[in-house]
C-alpha cells in the first residue's frame, strides 16, 4: 500500500538516527563509569576504545526500544501536526490500519532484538567484561570452596572443602548417599579426588556403612561409580547473564540438581524472552500517543518517549529485584511489566483519535 511506504520511509531516517544517538550516550555512561579507574590504573586509549566498542552491541540493544518509541510517536505527531493524519481519517482510513506498518515494525524488532541479544550481544559483553577485567586487575578464580551440592536426585550429597578447576581436582571429600526414602546409606571419606575424563579417583578413601547396628568402615575399593562432572563444582562461579539461552537453560537444570541456588538465574533466564518484547510494546504506546500533539511535537514526543520508558523500566527493575529475592515467582517478575504495558498500550489506542 502506499502510505504503507510513505510511513515507513518516514520513519527509518528518525530511527536510524535515534538509535545511534541512545546507543552513544548509553556507550558513554559506561565509559564515564570507569573512566576513573581506567586512568588509576594508566589503560591505554586503545584498550580502552576496544572495551567500549565492544560494549557497543549492548548499547544498541537497550538504545532499540527507546528509539522505536520516539521515532514512531515523532513521525506520527509530525503527520498530525502538518494535517496529514486528518486527511487520511477523512479518506475513511482507521487510524490501526494506518498504523499497522509500525506495528510489524516493532514486531519484526521483537524477533530481531532476542536473536541480537543471544548470537550478538552476550558473547561481546562477555568479552567486554574480560577485557574490562584485565584493563582494571580484577582477578577471577573458577575454583570454589566449601561447596556443597546434590547430585542423583538428591541420592547424592558431596561435601567439598577446596575445587581446583584447573586441576580438576577435589580436596577435603565427602559423600553421603541416601535411599530413595532419605534413609542413610553410607559415607564415603577421602583427603581428594581427580577427575580422570570419566570419572572420580579417590584417594585414600574410607566408607562408612551401617552393620549389625553399628557404624563400621573400611577401605574403599577402586570405583567408577562417581561420574558427576568437573563443571558441576564451579556452577556457581559461572555468571548467568554471559552465558547465551540455551547454557543458561543448562546452567538452571545443574544448580536445580546440584541443590544450589537457582532462582536469580532462572529470572534472568525470563527476563532474556520478556525484554525482547518491549520493542513491540512500544509500538503500541507510541501509535497512541503519536497524534496526541499538535505544538513542540519534538520536544513532547520526546518527553513522552523518556517518560514511558523510564516508567517500563523501573516497574520491570522493582518486580525483577523482588523476583531474585523469591518473593514473587520468576516468571512474573520478568513477564508482568510486559502484561501491564500492553493492556495500557491497548487502552490508549482504543481512546486515540481517529
Amino acid at each position: 500500500m502506499i502510505l504503507d511506504r510513505y510511513l515507513v520511509r518516514q520513519f527509518l531516517p528518525i530511527f536510524i538516527v535515534a538509535i545511534g544517538m541512545f546507543a552513544f550516550v548509553l556507550s558513554l555512561i559506561d565509559l564515564f563509569a570507569n573512566l576513573v579507574r581506567y586512568l588509576n590504573y594508566e589503560v591505554p586509549f586503545s584498550q580502552i576504545l576496544k572495551i567500549s566498542l565492544f560494549y557497543l552491541p549492548k548499547s544498541v540493544s537497550y538504545a532499540l526500544p527507546i528509539s522505536l518509541l520516539f521515532a514512531s510517536a515523532y513521525i506520527l505527531g509530525d503527520l498530525y501536526a502538518r494535517n496529514e493524519l486528518t486527511a487520511i481519517f477523512s479518506s475513511g482510513i482507521p487510524f490501526w490500519r494506518f498504523s499497522l506498518s509500525l506495528v510489524i515494525i516493532g514486531f519484526m524488532a521483537t524477533i530481531f532484538s532476542f536473536f541480537f541479544d543471544d548470537v550478538v550481544v552476550i558473547p561481546t559483553l562477555r568479552v567486554k567484561n574480560e577485557l574490562a577485567r584485565i584493563a582494571l586487575r580484577h582477578q577471577t578464580s573458577e575454583n570454589n570452596s566449601d561447596i556443597v551440592i546434590k547430585a542423583r536426585q538428591g541420592q547424592l550429597i558431596y561435601s567439598i572443602d577446596y575445587y581446583d578447576h584447573a586441576a580438576q581436582i577435589l580436596n577435603g571429600v565427602s559423600i553421603v548417599e541416601q535411599n530413595s526414602q532419605g534413609a542413610f546409606v553410607s559415607l564415603i571419606r577421602a583427603q581428594r579426588a581427580t577427575w580422570n575424563g570419566e570419572y572420580w579417583e579417590f584417594v585414600n578413601p574410607v566408607i562408612y556403612q551401617w552393620e549389625d547396628g553399628l557404624l563400621r568402615y573400611q577401605v574403599l575399593p577402586p570405583t567408577d561409580a562417581y561420574q558427576e562432572q568437573p563443571d558441576t563444582f564451579r556452577r556457581h562461579a559461572v555468571k548467568h547473564e554471559e552465558l547465551p539461552v540455551r547454557e543458561a537453560k543448562f546452567l538452571i537444570q545443574d544448580l536445580q540438581a546440584a541443590g544450589l541456588p537457582y532462582i536469580e538465574a532462572q529470572a534472568d533466564y525470563y527476563h532474556r524472552f520478556s525484554f525482547s518484547t518491549v520493542s513491540f510494546i512500544v509500538m503500541i504506546l507510541s501509535i497512541s500517543m503519536g497524534g496526541r500533539f499538535r505544538k513542540n511535537i519534538l520536544l513532547m514526543s520526546l518527553l513522552a518517549s523518556l517518560s514511558a520508558a523510564v516508567v517500563f523500566y523501573v516497574m520491570e527493575m522493582i518486580t525483577m529485584m523482588m523476583a531474585k529475592l523469591g518473593y514473587i515467582p520468576t516468571l512474573v517478575g520478568a513477564w508482568f511489566p510486559v502484561v501491564v504495558f500492553i493492556i495500557i498500550g491497548l487502552l490508549l489506542l482504543k481512546w486515540a483519535k481517529t
